[in-house]
Protein backbone atom coordinates (compact mmCIF):
# COMPACT_ATOMS: atom_id res chain seq x y z
CA UNK A 1 0.00 0.00 0.00
CA UNK A 2 1.14 3.36 -1.38
CA UNK A 3 1.66 6.45 1.68
CA UNK A 4 2.72 9.54 1.33
CA UNK A 5 2.43 11.71 4.30
CA UNK A 6 3.36 15.36 3.95
CA UNK A 7 4.28 17.11 7.71
CA UNK A 8 6.09 20.76 8.89
CA UNK A 9 3.08 23.35 8.06
CA UNK A 10 1.35 25.53 10.16
CA UNK A 11 1.60 29.45 10.56
CA UNK A 12 3.91 31.65 10.27
CA UNK A 13 4.49 35.22 9.46
CA UNK A 14 5.18 37.10 5.99
CA UNK A 15 9.25 36.62 5.55
CA UNK A 16 9.10 33.64 7.76
CA UNK A 17 10.19 29.95 6.48
CA UNK A 18 9.13 27.01 6.59
CA UNK A 19 10.21 23.23 5.93
CA UNK A 20 7.48 20.43 4.53
CA UNK A 21 8.58 17.00 4.41
CA UNK A 22 6.88 14.02 2.75
CA UNK A 23 7.94 10.60 3.83
CA UNK A 24 6.90 7.66 1.58
CA UNK A 25 6.06 4.09 1.84
CA UNK A 26 4.95 1.72 -0.28
CA UNK A 27 6.84 2.65 -3.24
CA UNK A 28 10.71 1.98 -4.67
CA UNK A 29 10.88 5.52 -3.93
CA UNK A 30 14.12 6.69 -5.95
CA UNK A 31 12.41 5.82 -9.16
CA UNK A 32 9.83 7.98 -9.03
CA UNK A 33 9.60 11.94 -9.64
CA UNK A 34 8.38 13.82 -6.54
CA UNK A 35 6.55 16.90 -6.80
CA UNK A 36 5.02 19.50 -4.40
CA UNK A 37 1.68 21.24 -5.16
CA UNK A 38 -0.27 23.73 -3.57
CA UNK A 39 -4.17 24.50 -3.34
CA UNK A 40 -5.43 27.87 -2.18
CA UNK A 41 -9.03 28.67 -1.22
CA UNK A 42 -11.01 29.23 -4.17
CA UNK A 43 -8.15 28.21 -6.40
CA UNK A 44 -6.97 25.70 -8.71
CA UNK A 45 -4.43 23.36 -7.53
CA UNK A 46 -1.03 24.01 -8.90
CA UNK A 47 2.26 22.77 -9.73
CA UNK A 48 4.74 24.11 -6.97
CA UNK A 49 7.85 22.06 -7.68
CA UNK A 50 9.18 18.79 -9.08
CA UNK A 51 12.54 16.86 -8.14
CA UNK A 52 12.96 14.17 -10.79
CA UNK A 53 14.22 10.90 -9.66
CA UNK A 54 17.60 12.09 -11.42
CA UNK A 55 17.75 14.89 -9.05
CA UNK A 56 16.79 18.06 -11.67
CA UNK A 57 14.64 20.52 -10.22
CA UNK A 58 11.82 22.63 -11.23
CA UNK A 59 9.69 25.34 -9.77
CA UNK A 60 7.23 27.77 -10.78
CA UNK A 61 7.61 31.09 -11.16
CA UNK A 62 6.02 32.70 -8.40
CA UNK A 63 8.43 30.82 -6.09
CA UNK A 64 11.80 30.81 -8.30
CA UNK A 65 14.20 31.86 -5.21
CA UNK A 66 12.67 31.48 -2.39
CA UNK A 67 11.46 27.58 -2.38
CA UNK A 68 13.64 24.74 -2.50
CA UNK A 69 12.85 21.19 -2.93
CA UNK A 70 15.25 18.29 -2.58
CA UNK A 71 14.78 14.54 -1.48
CA UNK A 72 16.72 11.79 0.72
CA UNK A 73 16.29 8.53 -1.10
CA UNK A 74 17.99 6.81 1.67
CA UNK A 75 14.92 8.33 3.96
CA UNK A 76 12.33 8.19 1.23
CA UNK A 77 11.53 12.04 1.71
CA UNK A 78 11.37 14.79 -0.02
CA UNK A 79 11.69 18.49 1.30
CA UNK A 80 10.36 21.88 0.40
CA UNK A 81 12.23 24.44 2.05
CA UNK A 82 10.42 27.49 1.97
CA UNK A 83 12.28 31.38 2.81
CA UNK A 84 10.68 34.56 2.49
CA UNK A 85 7.50 33.61 2.57
CA UNK A 86 4.29 35.72 1.66
CA UNK A 87 0.48 35.50 2.23
CA UNK A 88 -0.12 34.22 -0.99
CA UNK A 89 1.79 31.07 -0.45
CA UNK A 90 -0.77 30.24 2.08
CA UNK A 91 -2.28 26.77 0.98
CA UNK A 92 -2.56 23.29 1.65
CA UNK A 93 0.31 22.10 0.30
CA UNK A 94 0.71 18.08 -1.62
CA UNK A 95 3.08 16.39 -2.17
CA UNK A 96 2.98 13.94 -5.05
CA UNK A 97 4.98 10.44 -6.57
CA UNK A 98 4.73 9.66 -10.12
CA UNK A 99 6.28 7.82 -12.51
CA UNK A 100 5.64 6.24 -16.17
CA UNK A 101 6.08 2.40 -16.28
CA UNK A 102 6.23 1.24 -20.01
CA UNK A 103 2.84 3.25 -21.38
CA UNK A 104 1.41 3.09 -17.56
CA UNK A 105 1.16 6.25 -15.43
CA UNK A 106 1.63 6.01 -11.82
CA UNK A 107 0.31 9.16 -9.48
CA UNK A 108 0.03 8.98 -5.80
CA UNK A 109 -0.65 11.86 -3.55
CA UNK A 110 -0.30 12.44 0.12
CA UNK A 111 -3.60 14.16 2.34
CA UNK A 112 -1.98 17.51 2.46
CA UNK A 113 -0.60 19.71 5.05
CA UNK A 114 -1.51 23.28 5.81
CA UNK A 115 0.24 26.36 5.36
CA UNK A 116 -0.53 29.86 6.31
CA UNK A 117 1.41 33.01 6.58
CA UNK A 118 -0.47 35.89 8.39
CA UNK A 119 0.67 38.43 10.64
Amino acid sequence: QVQLVESGGGLVQPGGSLRLSCAASGVIFSRYDMNWYRQAPGKQREQVATITSGGSTNYADSVKGRFTISRDNTKNTVYLEMNSLKPEDTAVYYCKADRIWGSVRYDYWGQGTQVTVSS
